[in-house]
């Protein structure tokens, strides 16, 4: 099972939001759909589900093929999917400044 992460806590837990979660993180990197699912914490088959709307939506894009295997990964030229990213940075950051608050609350 998958933690859940600030992402995820912020937007809900569902296969769209882990998948998106997921690339997110790894933003600049293509993976085939089985690296996309197995690394979010999802089945194949919940994916394949969502996968049309993730197309169709612009939220994925289709990078290279590899043999057999098809390649994707986040859409980040998309103003969409750059509001998606500063929302998953501003969480992260505001996270660490909150960390690092703690700390030197601690060390007082």
């Amino acid at each position: 099972m998958v933690d859940k992460s600030l992402f995820m806590g912020f937007m809900g837990d569902s296969p769209q939001i882990r998948v998106l979660d997921y690339l997110s993180t790894e933003r600049e990197i293509d993976f085939s759909i089985t690296d996309i699912a197995e690394n979010a914490g999802i089945g194949r088959a919940t994916l394949y589900r969502r996968w049309d709307d993730l197309i169709k939506n612009k939220i994925i894009v289709h990078t290279r093929d590899i043999g057999k295997a098809k390649l994707f990964k986040l859409n980040t030229p998309s103003p969409k999917i750059k509001k998606l990213i500063e929302i998953y940075d501003m969480l992260a950051l505001d996270e660490l400044k909150s960390r690092a608050h703690n700390k030197i609350e601690l060390a007082a």
